[in-house]
């Protein structure tokens, strides 16, 4: 009886709760409305483009149209496989990458406990204003800086040639010197933003951890070791996992305004091959086969990073 009258009662309750649901979605019809300006912006601008991802199946031609020109397959995908050069392109997309990742985690989470340590608050906000404020240059503006003081009369060289007495190096045209050029440059750029990240999860770490660590003897290095560092793992970790997604994304900003052709077998990567297939030789279906790929592939790597994320730091947007 009891069983029954408790199965009853659920089933009276669950038009209420589809109700509350219905009702829930309906009153807040302004934010949906305040929504919908930037949902049609997306829709046009995100997603029709996407119908010409046909190019990549086509032999395509503008005078013929997506309709009437020639559909070829797969041969743009075969033809990049079989290109050595999209092989390089994609080692160097790679290499620049990760190694950003790499240092944008490391150097950012290690300059956060330092400054941490800083007591004098004056000092400690001007220092994090200074790191941070490189964060809102572009790249057309910092590259433009970056061609004159790393140029072979400019003032790195010149300062290097009157203090060691060695030759001018070229930065930017020696395809070795480039790839340092370039994870330096963005590391410097943006290791503020991901400092500022740190400092929020320092911020949030209870005072009252370090009391008890005082009391029980503990110095700085070692409240350090068990208390800080363990609490910013979690936001490492979701930062970490969540760079997955730009692994094919090399910055094509940055390397594009300080690229030339003496270091396109170094320092080309899948953004700026493609840019100049598609848009400077008119090779529209080819690029158009290698952008695919790379956004399958990043499509695939955002899914797994945001499923890593969730599962070792709880991290979930949805």
């Amino acid at each position: 009886m009891e069983a029954n009258s408790i199965q009853q009662v659920g089933l009276e309750n669950k038009p209420s709760i589809k109700r509350k649901r219905k009702k829930g979605y309906k009153q807040p019809w302004v934010l949906h409305f305040m929504v919908l300006p930037a949902a049609i912006m997306v829709f046009i601008f995100s997603y029709i483009p996407m119908s010409g991802i046909l190019m990549a199946f086509q032999d395509y031609k503008p005078a013929l149209g997506f309709f009437d020109s020639e559909w070829v397959g797969l041969k743009h995908f075969r033809y990049m496989w079989e290109n050595d050069y999209f092989l390089q392109i994609t080692w160097n997309t790679l290499f620049f990458a990760c190694s950003k990742i790499v240092l944008n985690l490391i150097i950012p989470f290690i300059f956060a406990l330092l400054l941490n340590e800083v007591r004098n608050m004056g000092l400690k906000r001007s220092i994090q204003t200074l790191v941070y404020l490189p964060h809102f240059l572009s790249w057309v503006t910092l590259s433009g800086i970056l061609i004159d003081i790393l140029a072979q009369t400019g003032i790195v060289n010149q300062f290097i040639s009157s203090v060691f007495g060695i030759k001018p190096i070229f930065f930017l045209g020696d395809g070795n010197w480039f790839r340092f050029t370039i994870i330096a440059s963005d590391v410097w750029k943006e290791f503020g933003f991901n400092t500022i990240i740190f400092l929020a999860a320092l911020s949030g770490i209870n005072p009252s951890l370090y009391e008890a660590a005082e009391v029980d003897g503990a110095g700085r290095w070692k409240q350090t070791m068990y208390i800080t560092i363990p609490a910013l793992i979690p936001i490492a970790i979701v930062i970490a996992t969540l760079a997955l997604g730009n692994v094919l994304n090399a910055n094509f900003d940055q390397v594009f305004n300080l690229y030339s052709p003496l270091i396109y077998q170094q320092g080309d990567i899948i953004d700026t091959f493609v840019y100049r297939e598609g848009l400077l030789s008119g090779q529209f279906s080819f690029a158009t086969a290698v952008n695919l790929f790379k956004s399958a592939i990043s499509l695939i790597l955002i899914v797994i990073s945001y499923r890593l994320a969730y599962r070792f730091a709880g991290y979930r947007i949805f």
